[in-house]
């Protein structure tokens, strides 16, 4: 018989035969087998990260007149957790009951308490409950006449200014985890004599209960559905120039050797008054990156190669096949483009300029109308919108139309 090799000591129950001395070690061990075995099958088949809840959320201001002096006097730099479910990288359930409130200023280490960006995040952590006295004690037995009779499983909040590290393992199932910390929230520019506000959180940063992070699609460089005239097309498409081109960016690395001919295709299907409806495919080839920055690239460029040209009633039809585009996990990215709703690289800014234009009359590309069916964020509730339903793979699909001149 051959002996396990590995440092992880192997699974052992409780064998009971009649005349069998058990004593408190035992059950305990026997309590161990089975919630090993539970966590093991958590992190193997299902995965860790936020199942439910969690959310981060300024804390409401406290009453005026029912604080104290003493809390008038405290940091008001504050929030809350609310209720919720976890799952952290080892497979314990991490469960928050009730909303949590936090003063920043004092969950940090006095180090730390310079302001800036801070990061809030939960642990599971246990605690021996309720003392009760023994019924019988040995001499031989290093323990007193009172001990704790349970085990509660309970959670601590952990707050810091350092970035948190990032899991880039592959498999989570079979390499041991460092990072025991399920992080919730990044909260930006935070002054701890003041209330923090909404727009300061940032929950884009926590996991999402699975047993990886797909590389997804988290932005493009042209607005899906929208209408451009003929000249800001060729621009988009850098038509015959040495700048523009079609760009996409990731949430994380992908392998430039993945960016092959053929996984980008654009189509063009005819409009206008006469002949409509044929279709014809415009040439290109990869601008960025070039093959020289590295293994990976959280971005790509697309630009036209060919001479043809675009016109009145056209609607150019942008695919990127996904599947075939491999992170560095070579697994494939998950690229879906659920609802068309992947963002405008420059939404933020092209959102001021619009503003602005509009005030003194000069703007040219007016901001798309709302969105009918009121989607603002994702199905999970945290928001931007990017590619993927979770599956991977797939094939990413997007839009939009040209016009001879702006009406």
């Amino acid at each position: 018989m051959t002996e396990a090799t590995t440092q992880e000591q192997p699974f052992r129950r409780l064998r009971y035969f009649h005349g069998q001395l058990l004593t408190a070690r035992d059950f305990q061990r026997e309590q161990e087998y089975f919630r090993e075995k539970l966590k093991l099958r958590m992190r193997c088949l299902l995965g860790y990260g936020v199942v439910c809840g969690l959310f981060v959320e300024p804390a409401p201001p406290a009453d005026d007149k029912a604080a104290s002096d003493k809390e008038k006097h405290e940091h008001q730099a504050k929030v809350r957790i609310t209720s919720g479910l976890g799952v952290d990288c080892d497979g314990n359930e991490v469960v928050v009951p009730g909303s949590c409130s936090i003063d920043l200023g004092d969950a940090l280490h006095e180090d730390e308490r310079t302001g800036g960006t801070v990061w809030v995040g939960v642990e599971y952590t246990e605690r021996a409950v309720e003392p009760t006295r023994t019924v019988f004690t040995s001499a031989c037995a290093d323990t007193s006449d009172c001990d704790f009779g349970y085990t509660e499983e309970s959670y601590c909040v952990r707050v810091t200014t350092k970035t948190p590290p990032k899991d880039d393992r592959c498999e989570t199932c079979c390499t041991p985890c460092e990072h025991k910390v399920l992080w919730l929230a990044r909260i930006d520019d935070v002054d701890f004599g003041k209330p923090v506000r909404e727009e300061q959180i940032h929950l884009d940063v926590r996991r999402f209960f699975g047993r990886r992070v797909p590389t997804v699609i988290t932005g493009i460089n042209w607005r899906h559905g929208h209408t451009y005239t003929v000249n800001e097309a060729k621009e988009l498409l850098g038509t015959q120039k040495d700048s523009g081109g079609l760009v996409v960016e990731f949430s994380d690395g992908v392998r430039v050797d993945s960016l092959r001919r053929g996984v980008v295709e654009i189509q063009v299907i005819e409009g206008g008054a006469g002949r409509n409806a044929d279709t014809w495919y415009m040439g290109g080839e990869f601008k960025e990156p070039t093959g020289e920055d590295g293994e990976f690239t959280d971005h790509f460029r697309y630009r036209q190669t060919t001479r043809e040209t675009l016109q009145d009633g056209d609607r150019v039809l942008v695919t990127v096949r996904a599947a075939f585009i491999l992170d560095h996990c070579c697994r494939p990215v998950d690229g879906t483009n659920v609802g068309g709703r992947v963002p405008y690289i420059g939404q933020a800014k092209a959102d001021a300029d619009t503003d602005a234009e509009t005030e003194t009359g000069h703007g040219h590309d007016p901001k798309p109308e709302p969105d009918p069916t009121g989607c603002l964020v994702p199905p999970s509730g945290i928001g931007p919108w990017t590619s993927g339903t979770g599956a991977g793979g797939d094939v990413f699909e997007s839009w939009f139309f040209v016009t001879e001149e702006r009406s």
